[in-house]
């Protein structure tokens, strides 16, 4: 029989008599605590043996923790500190204080109920009549890694950086043993210098192995399509096979680049104009029939959103149904991943990249160039759609829909930076941001409805 630590909310105290007394009723507290409550037991990770000491309850930790993301206090060491300090958080945890360690392992072992609860948040919103999945509007964003982009190195310079560490180390190995034989060091200690060496070295060598690791995968990829190119050059007769295309590469190019803290993540920039940060691209399909809630999330790691529209789209949990329409800039213009949407039925509306939207410009005013028309046939019926007053007036809401939840994240809650690393991690943590933002909102829808 599992054991729970006592956070009885209803408990009277002396001042306040009741902790309710000083949290409002339209506090978003009380709407994270009964949503948390449609959440299964069995998704969390639990102590059934009940050995050990009493656990807090994971109800009870997972409204701590969509709270405190929802009011911008993301550091477990900051969760814990609010627990003492803030009322609201306080209320939630019950007037008890889970350590930052219980805060981190809690978010580490729960990313299922993590993502159950997202799911419950959206079919509530769907009970509540707030939630209709039919147009939506996708987008991406750069987030920061924790990591410093100065750790990253290129292939080629860490190749020739294991060497010569290697050669420092064996020039240590052969004074210390030199040392030893003189009796002027302890021969069961190894100098400090030698071992901060080791180390590097170790971290090179797996930057190595993982750089290698991704060619190779990146290759069989590619193969297929390789040997499709290579059978239609042997069709053709002659002289007029052309060039013969190059096999997938094997080994990683000289150039390519891996960071020693965070490996996942990867040099983006925003555009031409942004540097470049160490970061990964966050993506969102948000509903663009009103209540702007996010209905999937996930973490790509090419800065470019070119081949993440159908993957985002999948995001959808398919028991909330299947859009009819999905609305995108273009930096998702890809031919091939809108006929795979439209094959399923799902209109789409992307922007050609070929018109300005401006009413008044306010910069200088430029000569006219004449544009080369567009020669592929995709791009020529989607800037029809977009020529018409539908169109023009369903592609208006990506903008007022899918970039205000982003701008919410990052600048009301300050959300702009990930605290983990690793892709599973930050795509996890990633999700958790969308459920604290979906609970805000809702909350908001709620309180705007009643």
């Amino acid at each position: 029989m599992a054991k729970f630590v006592n956070s009885d909310r209803n408990q009277r105290l002396l001042l306040p008599p009741d902790l309710r007394d000083w949290v409002p009723e339209d506090d978003l507290a009380h709407f994270v605590i009964e949503a948390v409550e449609r959440v299964d037991l069995s998704a969390f990770s639990i102590n059934d043996r009940g050995t050990g000491s009493a656990q807090y309850h994971p109800r009870m930790m997972l409204a701590l923790l969509i709270y405190c993301y929802a009011n911008g206090i993301f550091s477990s060491r900051r969760i814990e500190r609010a627990t003492y300090r803030d009322i609201g958080v306080r209320y939630i945890a019950g007037n008890v204080h889970p350590d930052h360690d219980t805060i981190c392992k809690f978010r580490r072992e729960n990313v299922s109920a993590i993502a159950q609860a997202f799911l419950e948040v959206l079919l509530l919103a769907r009970e509540l009549k707030l939630l209709k999945v039919g147009r939506v509007s996708v987008d991406g964003s750069k987030i920061d890694a924790n990591a410093n982009k100065h750790k990253s190195i290129r292939y080629d310079r860490a190749k020739q950086l294991r060497e010569q560490l290697q050669e420092e180390i064996n020039g240590l190995l052969q004074q210390a043993e030199a040392a030893d034989k003189e009796g002027a060091e302890d021969p069961n200690q190894l100098p400090e210098q030698l071992r901060r060496r080791e180390d590097l070295k170790s971290k090179l060598d797996e930057a190595c192995r993982r750089l290698e690791e991704r060619a190779r995968k990146q290759a069989e990829r590619e193969q297929a399509e390789w040997e499709s190119r290579m059978a239609e050059r042997d069709k053709r007769p002659g002289c007029r096979k052309g060039k013969k295309p190059k096999p997938p590469r094997q080994e990683p190019e000289e150039t390519e680049q891996i960071n020693l803290t965070d490996p996942d993540s990867r040099l983006m920039r925003k555009n031409r104009r942004s540097s470049y940060r160490q970061a990964y691209n966050v993506q969102a399909v948000v509903d663009a029939e009103g209540s702007q809630l996010v209905l999937g999330t996930r973490v790509s790691q090419c800065a470019s959103d070119r081949n993440e529209l159908v993957a985002d789209v999948r995001t959808i949990d398919p028991s909330l149904g299947q859009p009819t329409q999905v609305l995108a800039d273009n930096g998702f213009a890809n031919g091939d991943q809108v006929e795979t949407l439209q094959e399923e039925g799902i209109d789409i509306l992307i922007s050609t990249g070929r018109r300005n939207s401006r009413k008044y410009d306010f910069r200088p005013e430029r000569p006219v160039q004449e544009r080369k028309p567009h020669r592929q046939k995709w791009l020529i019926e989607m800037e029809q759609k977009l020529d018409s007053e539908a169109g023009r007036q369903a592609y208006r809401l990506r903008q007022q829909t899918v970039e205000p939840v982003f701008g919410i994240i990052k600048s009301v809650m300050g959300f702009r930076q990930f605290l983990r690393r690793g892709l599973a991690n930050v795509s996890a943590e990633w999700e958790l941001v969308a459920l604290a933002y979906n609970c805000k909102r809702l909350h908001r829808l709620q309180l705007a409805a009643a």
